[in-house]
């Protein structure tokens, strides 16, 4: 039995709501917010029941986890149409991932998808910058202090499970 989870952007929270069949096209209405608000499908992650065994915590992450997953879903769809000779295609997705999850990119990676956009071979971008590359992170990291690269705080959560 399905559980979807729900955005309102008027009170900045998420809402999970329980359906006794799976139902896709339904989009309810904010229980908090007076007035028909409706509400924003959120991808939402799978739980496993049974003998699942507890793994070590992920480490907090410098970017939202539930934009990273859309942004990933939509962006999977784009990458099966790339052409493998066309370096732009490849430097647009690239740089289209960093502006939907909010991460920005270290100067050598944009460098490099700034020459692959401009039409260069990227073997030749890859012989010129490699060592550059691989010594540092392709997404900058947050510094200390700054709470995550999106500037809205992550969405409230209510625990309460709603009929959808």
């Amino acid at each position: 039995m399905p559980i979807y989870e729900f955005y309102c952007k008027e009170c900045h929270c998420i809402y999970s709501f329980y359906s006794k069949t799976v139902n896709t096209g339904k989009i309810p209405l904010c229980p908090i917010c007076p007035g028909a608000i409706a509400l924003t499908r959120q991808v939402s992650l799978f739980a496993i029941a049974g003998n699942a065994t507890k793994k070590e915590a992920a480490p907090d992450m410098p970017f939202d986890e539930g934009k990273m997953a859309q942004a990933m879903a939509r962006l999977e769809k784009e990458a099966a149409r790339i052409e493998a000779d066309n370096p732009r295609q490849a430097a647009d997705l690239m740089r289209r991932l960093s502006d939907m999850t909010g991460m920005r990119l270290g100067p050598g990676m944009s460098e490099a998808l700034e020459r692959m956009g401009n039409g260069e071979d990227p073997d030749r971008i890859e012989a010129e910058m490699g060592d550059r590359l691989e010594a540092e992170e392709p997404f900058l990291q947050p510094q200390k202090g700054n709470v995550r690269f999106d500037r809205r705080a992550a969405p409230a959560k209510d625990d309460r499970l709603y009929d959808l």
